[in-house]
């Protein structure tokens, strides 16, 4: 709160205290409305002159405001809102700036040309809310195909595909989605030969397996040399945000599983925290560490997925096999506890679904005893072959400026040397209760990204130890009337504890009118949930902020002067998931 004060005081200086409307939000994140002719001077200012900074592009997205509820929203009126999420290091703090538009298709200023990272959130914006950014570069859609026809988190967009008539593929408009497939050098400012060669174009993927997923990477090749790459995503696009405003507050959880698939309840506790501070909703100190607990579970599962197929990808087959099975003793334990495995929707508003099953304390002692050992042998088996470190020592290296500048996060931006976890310097659930190291690196490339993820696998275990030996007894939710339902033999004896069950049961909670952002450091990075509330019972507006975009837009420019080899060491080492980038 100090530092948004200090923020607030030097916009208020330097611009004038009218050019700014501050908006009361419920994460206490500074909140400020700003002109739309000054958004170059007020960011330019707090990335460049401003003390401590604000060095970090962390988001950047959109909102249809034309059919918010007006006597919930008590901010200035726009047909359209821009959403700029900034965030200091130095300071340990956001700040979110707005910027309110108006008409049909509107326009605002491109910011490129300060972030880097902001190329793919604007075009983000542009493909799926129609807003123009003058000055692009390249404003072209990025998640729905060329042809696509609307901007899919308009209001009036169709939120299913009922809505949208039948599915009809006649010649012409296979003829023209074929040609839109088409890469065009050109197109991207690449050209098709130097002064004494050609360049070849080549394509990995979407079908490649050293893609791990429905990615296209178009290569412009100068021999076996990398002289630029173009990253074609969208192929997993599933409208995650756009399913969050037709499904209630509470149906909506197991959707966030599906994104970063690999990192299970992770997903399902970023959204929760943000839903949580919307209603006010203080859960019990063992909701708090279940939750932890089985986060770092799903934070071991999701690195031995990594650290076997970036062995695979580099030409090690056994290591796969052996961590896969290890990842099935992870389920085991997820299993006996969610009912589920990779998908469990198990964490609910308020608290979890249900108890710690009896003997839960063998199951994770057993593997506290069974899994460090296995941590050794992989240490001779990968980290210290000599074929693995000559495919990744020196290979895809990046400085601690370009990670911040292109809005890399988690192990990426530790193995750059910089000690930040949201764990430690933002704690939420609790995590300050814990004892644990932030590992990281020197030198930013593909071997010290893979150091510092093995690392966390071990400080994993010492979360999970402490919270075997200092589980606290209680309730496993929160005794609050937006998420646990009255006690059910009331219902028959009283009809306004019978009404408020059966709404809240079938329609699902009307969660308070407001906006929240919660931020957690996920198996890949900085994970968030932005949240509008105008007093529904399902969200306005769902923003997923995932650390795999920024990671995957990054590509090009660490992997040129490379060869096609070390590109699959790149992308390994990257650790991203298609899900987490296409949402």
């Amino acid at each position: 709160m100090e530092s948004s004060r200090d923020t607030l005081e030097l916009l208020q200086s330097k611009f004038g205290e009218k050019t700014f409307t501050r908006q009361t939000t419920k994460d206490d994140i500074l909140t400020l409305w700003i002109p739309v002719n000054q958004i170059h001077a007020i960011l330019h200012y707090l990335k460049i002159e401003i003390e401590q900074p604000f060095l970090f592009l962390y988001d950047l997205t959109a909102v249809d405001e034309r059919t918010r509820n007006r006597s919930t929203n008590h901010v200035p009126h726009a047909d359209f809102t821009i959403v700029y999420h900034l965030f200091s290091f130095a300071r340990n703090s956001f700040v979110r700036l707005k910027v309110g538009l108006f008409g049909e298709y509107p326009s605002v200023p491109s910011i490129t040309h300060l972030w880097v990272n902001a190329n793919w959130y604007e075009r983000e914006v542009f493909d799926l809310f129609g807003i123009k950014f003058e000055g692009h570069p390249h404003l072209t859609r990025i998640l729905m195909p060329r042809t696509w026809e609307g901007h899919p988190l308009r209001k009036e967009h169709p939120a299913r595909a009922t809505e949208m008539g039948p599915f009809r593929l006649w010649n012409e408009k296979q003829d023209r989605e074929q040609a839109a497939l088409q890469f065009n050098p050109e197109e991207w400012g690449l050209k098709r030969q130097s002064d004494d060669s050609d360049f070849m174009f080549m394509n990995i993927g979407p079908q490649h397996p050293g893609t791990h997923g429905v990615l296209r990477i178009i290569l412009q090749l100068d021999g076996e040399d990398i002289v630029d790459a173009v990253p074609e995503i969208g192929f997993h696009h599933r409208g995650a945000e756009k399913m969050g405003e037709r499904q209630s507050w509470h149906t909506y959880i197991p959707y966030t599983d599906r994104v970063d698939y690999l990192g299970g309840v992770m997903n399902n506790l970023a959204y929760l925290l943000a839903v949580e501070k919307l209603a006010g909703i203080e859960v019990p100190e063992r909701v708090k560490v279940i939750r932890i607990m089985m986060c770092e579970f799903f934070r071991i599962a999701s690195h031995l997925v990594w650290y076997g197929t970036f062995a695979q990808d580099l030409g090690q087959l056994s290591p796969v096999f052996y961590m896969f099975s290890d990842r099935e003793k992870v389920f085991e334990i997820v299993e006996a506890v969610c009912g589920g495995r990779m998908h469990p929707n198990w964490f609910r508003i308020g608290g979890v679904s249900q108890d710690l099953p009896l003997g839960w304390e063998k199951l994770v002692q057993d593997f506290l005893n069974y899994f460090p050992k296995r941590l050794k042998e992989y240490d001779k088996m990968v980290l210290r072959n000599s074929l693995f470190k000559a495919r990744t020592i020196g290979i895809g290296i990046f400085t601690l400026d370009e990670a911040i500048e292109w809005g890399i996060t988690g192990a990426n931006l530790r193995a750059c040397g910089l000690e930040w976890d949201f764990r430690k310097k933002q704690p939420y659930s609790g995590y300050e209760q814990f004892d644990f190291e932030v590992p990281i690196g020197n030198n930013g490339d593909c071997y010290d990204r893979a150091l510092v993820r093995v690392e966390e696998m071990r400080q994993s275990l010492r979360i999970i130890d402490q919270c075997l030996k200092n589980m606290p007894a209680g309730p496993y939710k929160a005794d609050h009337p937006l998420t646990t339902p009255p006690i059910k033999k009331h219902t028959m004896q009283d009809i306004e504890t019978l009404i408020t069950h059966f709404l809240n049961v079938s329609w699902g909670p009307v969660i308070p009118a407001g906006e929240a952002m919660s931020c957690i450091e996920a198996t890949k990075g900085a994970n968030s949930y932005y949240l509008t509330s105008d007093g529904n019972t399902s969200p306005y507006r769902v923003r997923i902020r995932t650390p795999s975009f920024p990671h995957m837009q990054m590509l090009p420019y660490i992997s040129r002067g490379y060869t096609v080899a070390d590109l699959l060491s790149i992308l390994g080492a990257m650790d991203y998931v298609l899900a987490d980038i296409d949402r």
